[in-house]
């Protein structure tokens, strides 16, 4: 049953274009140019260090009967229903803790550094004022906010300095990816989960497509695993290539840095389906990237889930779908539609 919460003041609904959800589909958008590199950051000072986490409104909030309204009955019925509904409070979503861990960071860095999550929503400001209000009611540091009515919110990834963009929207993830921006699409999650319990924010990585190219991902499909593991080894003193994701993970890496490594509130891990002998050149890929990950599981092909579920993570990202499903059963996943395995 709904809640019911204090709406803040109206924000004027003909400053916002149409009014749309998430998912709402309007005029061709246009296509961003690719150069396969990262988008370049800032010069940033030691004092000046920043992660950004862009996060749609449907990542965030279980909006799933407001999306159900839209796909079925339209747009002016998703705005009657989600107007209607100001006063009440929307449940957290799959995305929820992460964002909450993530905010909670800035009271350990204090004046060290900054997180910032930003709320980059297909809605207009008109639909979007219940995400608004129940950002208030969480108490959540979110200030920021691009309400797109209708367009793809990916436009304003690298105008915000976005590190990281999560979205149940896989177009709007892929649009992101090919602008150089980390992008995962949010899986749904088969249950509601709440915090852990634990203050310590824990991300983990898939390896290739993700952190790395999926430049040895492709032999591997092409022509197997003897193969990959003669070219891995040959190439051992090799380093991989940036993946879409090593950006956030050099962030992630800044605000490490600040914190002694047994009391950093933050926690990575690589669990990757690699094995003897192809980990050599990702520990020497990581090393050259002077880039600390503090656990490090080489599966050899082993399943993913037991292994985060002891890692006890608040988000996983992987290339595969396959591997995404069965994560989502235990973590929070973000599928990265990225690289060969997504006919990259």
């Amino acid at each position: 049953m709904s809640r019911s919460v204090e709406p803040v003041a109206r924000v004027d609904p003909t400053a916002a274009g149409p009014d749309v959800s998430d998912q709402a589909r309007p005029g061709p958008t246009p296509t961003p140019t690719f150069s396969g590199e990262l988008i370049p950051e800032p010069a940033r000072s030691d004092e000046d260090i920043r992660l950004v986490v862009g996060i749609s409104s449907r990542a965030l909030f279980d909006l799933s009967e407001s999306h159900r309204v839209f796909e079925e009955e339209g747009v002016e019925a998703y705005h009657a229903y989600q107007v209607a509904r100001e006063g009440e409070l929307l449940e957290p979503g799959v995305a929820f803790p992460l964002t909450r861990k993530l905010l909670a960071l800035n009271e350990r860095l204090g004046e060290r550094g900054r997180v910032d999550v930003i709320l980059l929503s297909r809605n207009s400001s008109d639909t979007g004022l219940r995400v608004f209000n129940a950002i208030r009611h969480y108490g959540l540091d979110i200030a920021r906010a691009a309400f797109t009515g209708g367009g793809s919110p990916y436009r304003y990834v690298t105008a915000f300095g976005a590190h990281l963009f999560l979205s149940a929207d896989p177009s709007d993830v892929r649009q992101a990816l090919e602008a150089g921006c980390a992008a995962a699409t949010i899986l749904p999650a088969p249950a509601a989960r709440t915090d852990s319990g634990d203050e310590q924010l824990r991300i983990a990585f898939d390896g290739d497509a993700v952190l790395f190219s999926d430049e040895s991902e492709r032999i591997y499909r092409s022509a197997g695993l003897a193969a990959f593991n003669a070219n891995e080894v040959a190439a051992a003193q090799q380093p991989l290539s940036d993946g879409p994701f090593k950006g956030f993970l050099m962030a992630l890496q800044r605000i490490q840095a600040l914190f002694p490594a047994d009391a950093s509130p933050l926690r990575t891990a690589l669990i990757t389906s690699r094995g003897a002998p192809s980990h050599e050149r990702v520990v020497r890929t990581l090393r050259a990237w002077n880039i600390r990950i503090d656990e490090s599981l080489f599966l050899g092909g082993l399943r993913k889930g037991s292994f985060l579920a002891a890692f006890n993570g608040d988000i996983f990202f992987d290339d595969q779908e396959s591997h995404c499903r069965d994560a989502s059963e235990l973590i929070a996943t973000g599928h990265v539609p990225h690289g060969v395995a997504n006919g990259g």
